[in-house]
């Protein structure tokens, strides 16, 4: 694979330091956005209504919009869902004690008399405040778990100053994506936290090649020192890191301008986290390693006590 686009001999390891800095900002300003800003959390965290109505003909997202707006009911989310014929409908419970089949008479009182069309009402749904606090507290958790398992396996796997490394990129990724939703306020729902931990498995998968690489090479390469070996390890998987991330761009790419509102949040969520997944595979991950001082005595197998014992006959 790595004939494809031909050697390499870029000098990763020489612009670590740009790169440094280049993350510390990303990171400050994500870490900011997120404290100042906050994230704007859909219905599944918040709690409130999903109303799902049903067209007989392409249905005006923006016509509804304005209708609902002009009904009183403001912050309603509008969304096609499936089709263009079937339209989501996601809005914070309205102050006092609101009944799903009230609101949801509410909201077909607006749409009528605005349609030709026959309007059918699909399903009413409700998620509670204290389930979407629930919702909240076990996506976090599930995204430490999930770093925590890491730990644990690049650690077995590898050496506990890779395990460093690969976390500290993968908080990077998840730090960076999370902010670029609470700097431009973009919705915040179970499929974004999703996307994120798929952002995580991608980084990781990306990071371990990288790795792998590494100790191969700190194994067989008999000169050169630690940067030296690290910089021809990332340029020996940089075609593979290459192909895999624009191969799958194109797929992410191909469902944020076709896959509808609906899944463009989850789309840009992993387009972030690809991109910047790929990056930190390399200047994150890499370089972390090389700064807590790897060795070739760090990757040499551990010889078991009494080995040459049993070589005596």
């Amino acid at each position: 694979m790595r004939n494809l686009i031909g050697e390499s001999n870029y000098d990763f390891i020489g612009h670590r330091r740009p790169a440094m800095f280049l993350s510390a900002a990303l990171v400050t300003i994500a870490l900011l956005a997120i404290l100042i800003r906050g994230l704007n959390f859909g219905v599944d965290f918040t709690g409130g209504f999903t109303i799902e109505v049903g067209y007989e003909e392409t249905a005006n997202i923006e016509h509804i919009r304005e209708v609902l707006a002009a009904a009183e009911l403001p912050d309603a989310s509008v969304q096609n869902f499936g089709s263009t014929t079937d339209v989501l409908i996601r809005m914070a419970p309205p102050e006092g004690d609101v009944t799903g089949s009230a609101l949801s008479d509410d909201v077909l009182g607006a749409l009528k008399p605005t349609s030709e069309s026959e309007i059918k009402m699909r399903r009413v749904e409700f998620v509670g405040p204290q389930v979407g606090e629930e919702l909240r507290e076990t996506g976090g958790l599930a995204v430490l778990m999930a770093l925590f398992a890491i730990v644990v396996y690049i650690w077995f796997r590898f050496e506990k100053k890779f395990s460093v490394g690969s976390v500290l990129a993968l908080v990077h990724d998840v730090i960076i994506t999370v902010g670029v939703f609470a700097l431009f306020q973009i919705e915040f729902d179970l499929t974004i936290l999703a996307a994120i931990l798929a952002v995580i498995g991608y980084s990781l998968n990306d990071t371990i090649v990288v790795f792998d690489r590494i100790r191969e090479n700190f194994r067989t390469m008999r000169r050169g020192t630690p940067a030296e070996i690290m910089n021809a390890s990332i340029n020996q998987t940089l075609s593979r890191t290459v192909i895999t991330s624009l191969t799958t761009l194109l797929v992410l790419l191909s469902l944020f301008i076709f896959g509808g509102k609906i899944i463009n949040g989850f789309a840009l969520a992993l387009i972030i986290g690809v991109i910047i997944g790929t990056y930190s595979s390399i200047f994150v991950a890499s370089t972390t390693v090389l700064g807590l001082g790897i060795s070739k005595e760090d990757m040499m197998p551990v010889e078991k006590e009494g080995a040459d014992l049993d070589d005596i006959p």
